[in-house]
């Protein structure tokens, strides 16, 4: 029986938080060994708890696959520096640009997600949002939200009203400008 080896040192342990792309934030709960198609190979088992989900990741393909440690403080304090800049919406169909925020929530990306966040972001006085533009908000937002949660020791909730003020100010400050 072949053993698949890691080429690259593991750099993620059990009890880190880990972000995946398509998941967002998860915690390993483990590391095993399983036999899949005749060859032994190594996973990290990763717990999303809010989605109610585990996901075997095998620990060579972690880093091809895009898994990453959490933001660092400076990562994290640019993607929300990106909340106060000004929306920058396209002008191309609604489809091409649900597709364009979709993958930019899926890539893992904290800067990326929090581009999708100001741009779909709406005050309470400017027009209601679509179904689609609020479920693509509300997705980058708590994929943000619980990034900032796990980096900060605080819980979700309180990571939404943190990101929430920065959109509030930055739409206050524009109204005055």
């Amino acid at each position: 029986m072949a053993i698949e080896t890691t080429k690259t040192k593991i750099d993620f342990k059990v009890g880190d938080f880990v972000v995946y792309p398509a998941h967002g934030v998860g915690r390993i709960t483990g590391i095993e060994t399983q036999t899949i198609a005749g060859m032994t190979v190594e996973l990290f088992v990763i717990s999303f708890e809010q989605d109610k989900l585990t996901l075997r990741v095998p620990t060579a393909k972690a880093r091809s696959g895009g898994m990453r440690q959490l933001a660092t403080n400076k990562l994290m304090e640019d993607a929300i520096r990106t909340l106060g800049g000004r929306a920058r919406i396209k002008r191309v169909m609604w489809s091409r640009r649900a597709q364009e925020y979709e993958a930019k929530i899926n890539s893992g990306d904290l800067v990326s997600i929090a581009e999708v966040v100001r741009d779909l972001y709406r005050a309470a006085d400017q027009p209601e949002q679509s179904y689609s533009e609020r479920q693509l908000f509300e997705s980058a937002l708590d994929r943000m939200a619980r990034e900032l949660a796990a980096l900060e020791s605080i819980d979700r909730d309180s990571a939404v009203a943190r990101l929430t003020d920065s959109l509030i100010k930055r739409t206050a400050a524009q109204a005055a400008a």
